[in-house]
């Protein structure tokens, strides 16, 4: 059966930037992209789409969607991070912690931070994930990106790298549980390592 998303012999999904309007319409089909890539228990749902919704009144909120007619092959968004939100705040205490408020004031001082980035698992592995998080990225006026993924070895972690980014922190668990998770960040602009 062939997937709503075509085969690798298909052209590639089409980047759109979307504005804060569109994306409230599409916020099912990307939280349906977030569900098939994360497959995350369903009581976290709700709250995921909660924290979306309040994400798009940060300001520098930028989203891109990558996909066909209504389908949502993948998608990113992100902002510019300060001292008042949630992520923002824990990240940049426990760079404090590890190395200093210079060291936290230099990655977090004036940080672009990717919130979500996600591809439908029909999708993966065909480079839609660097095409979002360059797009994103692209002539940001911020010093640095920052962002948090699983403390594995995963295609993301490895996407990661591969973008310039280092890890800041490993083995860091979000207050309230959850898994380990990595801190990465790199300069702006990115840098591909890409061979």
């Amino acid at each position: 059966m062939r997937s709503a998303f075509g085969s690798r012999r298909e052209t590639a999904p089409q980047i759109r930037e979307i504005d804060k309007r569109t994306f409230f319409r599409r916020l099912d089909a990307m939280l349906a992209t977030y569900a098939a890539a994360m497959e995350p228990p369903a009581e976290q749902m709700p709250g995921r789409r909660t924290i979306m919704e309040r994400h798009a009144a940060y300001p520098g909120f930028r989203a891109f969607v990558a996909g066909r007619r209504r389908d949502v092959a993948g998608f990113v968004y992100g902002f510019h991070g300060e001292s008042g939100q949630w992520w923002h705040d824990v990240v940049f205490a426990a760079l404090t912690q590890t190395g200093g408020a210079a060291h936290a004031r230099e990655w977090m001082g004036d940080a672009y931070e990717v919130a979500e980035l996600h591809v439908h698992p029909d999708s993966q592995g065909q480079g839609l994930g660097r095409r979002l998080i360059t797009t994103l990225c692209a002539e940001r006026p911020e010093r640095t990106v920052v962002l948090s993924t699983l403390d594995a070895q995963t295609p993301a972690r490895n996407l990661y790298r591969s973008l310039g980014m280092t890890d800041l922190l490993t083995g860091f668990r979000f207050p309230g549980g959850g898994p380990l998770y990595a801190v990465m960040g790199a300069r702006l602009p990115l840098t591909s390592r890409r061979s």
